[in-house]
């Protein structure tokens, strides 16, 4: 599986509108949810994991996911914020990249796949810089694209 695959240029926000955690988290599900229930449940799902622990993993970049039955395949949605956005991060800096996972309980071994996949990519500093630097969707895709060595 390929990040490239499941993130479509019609899934990235560059830049995303939002100024707050629960405001971001409302404008990445919209990408992948099917209408304002499925939005509202994806939600519940990704608060609940929030409860847990944050899923701001550091260096700027958060991964907020959830598994919701109603979402029928993996979605992954993405953006970066002009500003950084306060998310709580786990080293307590604000964030300006982020990816949003949602899927089926069913699809929980490819669920841990692309959580696996975003953080080994973000984890590179070059490429963290040009996803947060991207100016459109289509070149955070290209990004995306050329990390996985497409």
């Amino acid at each position: 599986m390929l990040l490239s695959d499941l993130l479509t240029a019609d899934r990235i926000r560059v830049p995303l509108r939002s100024r707050d955690k629960r405001s971001v988290l409302r404008e990445l599900i919209g990408l992948v949810a099917e209408g304002p229930v499925q939005a509202d449940e994806v939600l519940q799902a990704v608060i609940a994991r929030e409860a847990i622990l944050s899923t701001g993993i550091g260096y700027g970049v958060a991964v907020p996911h959830g598994r919701c039955d109603t979402v029928p395949d993996l979605r992954l949605a993405a953006g970066n914020s002009p500003e950084p956005i306060g998310f709580d991060a786990l080293d307590g800096r604000p964030v300006r990249l982020f990816f949003l996972i949602a899927g089926p309980e069913a699809l929980a071994s490819a669920h841990i796949k692309a959580l696996s996949r975003i953080t080994r990519l973000v984890r590179r500093e070059p490429i963290r810089h040009r996803l947060i630097q991207a100016r459109d969707p289509e070149e955070f895709h290209r990004y995306i694209v050329e990390a996985e060595g497409r």
